[in-house]
């Protein structure tokens, strides 16, 4: 018997990317509304990830939806770096 992958979207890097700037954007906004060492170290962590995910998907693709994910990275790491 073959093992059915069970997710409804399969994990590309451009959704890859995409969740990871969801996630930074989650963060940051926990860390601008709850500011602590702890969220904001939290946020400084997504935005790594999603660095490195947008890092990996700009590689496959120059796709809007690229574009787009590092535009609204981009915008965050403003708001956490006004917080800060």
């Amino acid at each position: 018997m073959t093992k059915v992958d069970s997710s409804l979207q399969s994990q590309n890097p451009i959704s890859s990317a995409q969740n990871s700037v969801d996630n930074v954007h989650q963060a940051v906004n926990h860390a601008l509304s709850h500011p602590t060492e702890q969220t904001t170290e939290e946020a400084q962590n997504a935005i790594s990830k999603a660095e490195n995910a947008v890092a990996q998907a700009s590689l496959q693709s120059d796709s809007p939806a690229v574009q787009q994910a590092t535009e609204s990275l981009d915008e965050d790491k403003a708001r956490l770096a006004d917080l800060e």
